[in-house]
């Protein structure tokens, strides 16, 4: 076997193993209100999202294409250094989820994927290596910092003004009913959420794979993306979804807001509107800031609803750094794969994925988050483990 066939297989299995913690990191985006709210039992949430998670990855493969062809300007590159380029930016991506979902933070999967591969790209080409503008279906700028920047304040508006109706509308109803009411209801609305997230977030994957066989030189650009290619994607993303992400979930479902059934409805009816509408035109959204977005505003639209405004803060913290320090580390990959050079240089990154992967989550068992205390009251503040000190993030 030859060692740029190596090296793809190490490509894969590194962008499945981001999509595995894609599930788990964003599962809160459609769960965390229902299970905040009692509409369904934890683990029964994050089961009924993996199987949709699954389901909607096959819907379409708009995004997909976005991601392989409309982002990097890497074409022209020999094969080994696209694979080195594709590679280093997963790597960046898979740390900067890890290291959110540590603290609980609800940062985007998406935008620390991008980062780490325009880190990459730069890295190895100059600014040449990222398409900067492009046409409507290319370009960072159109396709990732426009929608990134109008994605959260539209949910917040949308899901604003939904619950803002709702009470308006039920204010004359017995409170326990309306609640009754709207926990089926978010059954519903949750599982609209949770095909959404698979047919946006596992379409990501499929993009970047897809990317590393055309530099490889197995397809071209023009071909479809393959079946097993689809399949293996909405696999990795289910099986992490079903894992559970409940230090973000606790977060989504418990920091930002306190949470209703009809305010829980009413965020999940807006991101799902808003992911699948995003999704048939090729935009890979955050489904986080959707989802965030979705829950902030309806603590604004509901009458007397407390928002936490520092954990907001926190989260959009984190935003703003994903991807520059995504892109930082899928760099920092790509220097040292170059300068190991070839199949070594993959493997010693590789190798240090395996290692902080592991060091992080033996940290995370220090303190941990499970379904016998997602629901715990808010405590006000961070709970992190007793030796961490956490400026940035939620509970963990």
């Amino acid at each position: 076997m030859s060692s740029e066939m190596i090296v793809l297989l190490i490509v894969i299995v590194t962008a499945l193993g981001f999509d595995f913690t894609n599930g788990f990191h964003d599962t809160a985006n459609a769960m965390a209100t229902s299970i905040a709210t009692g509409a369904l039992k934890p683990r029964v949430a994050v089961a009924m999202s993996a199987v949709l998670n699954l389901l909607g990855a096959f819907l379409s493969v708009e995004v997909a294409k976005t991601v392989s062809g409309g982002l990097l300007n890497i074409g022209n590159v020999n094969h080994m250094a696209m694979l080195h380029i594709v590679f280093a930016g997963l790597v960046g991506g898979i740390l900067w989820n890890l290291l959110t979902w540590l603290f609980g933070i609800p940062s985007s999967s998406s935008h620390a994927l991008f980062g780490g591969l325009i880190g990459a790209a730069v890295a190895a080409l100059g600014a040449s290596g990222v398409i900067w503008t492009g046409n409507e279906k290319t370009g960072l700028i159109s396709k990732i910092i426009v929608p990134a920047v109008l994605a959260p304040f539209v949910a917040a508006l949308v899901a604003g003004l939904g619950t803002f109706l709702i009470y308006r509308l039920t204010r004359r109803s017995a409170k326990k009913r309306v609640d009754d009411g709207f926990r089926w209801g978010q059954i519903g609305s949750a599982a609209l959420v949770s095909l959404a997230h698979g047919t946006n977030d596992a379409q990501k994957t499929m993009g970047v794979i897809f990317m590393a066989l055309v530099a490889h030189g197995t397809f071209s650009n023009n071909d479809d993306i393959p079946l097993w290619v689809k399949f293996a994607c909405a696999s990795a993303i289910a099986l992490g979804t079903y894992l559970g992400g409940w230090r973000i979930i606790r977060t989504l479902g418990k920091g930002l807001v306190e949470i209703d059934p009809p305010q829980g409805f009413a965020a999940e009816a807006s991101s799902a509107a808003i992911i699948l509408t995003s999704a048939q035109f090729g935009l890979p959204l955050s489904t986080t800031q959707v989802a965030t977005g979705s829950i902030l505003g309806t603590g604004l639209g509901k009458p007397g609803a407390e928002v936490r405004w520092g954990v907001l803060g926190r989260m959009a913290t984190a935003w703003l750094f994903t991807l520059p320090l995504a892109g930082l580390v899928g760099a920092l990959c790509w220097g040292i794969a170059d300068l190991f050079g070839g199949l070594g240089g993959v493997l010693v990154d590789f190798a240090l994925l395996i290692g902080l992967s592991a060091f992080i989550y033996l940290r995370s068992r220090r303190n941990p988050v499970d379904t016998s205390n997602v629901n715990d009251e808010w405590d006000g503040g961070l709970t992190p483990p007793s030796d961490v000190k956490v400026a940035a993030g939620a509970t963990v």
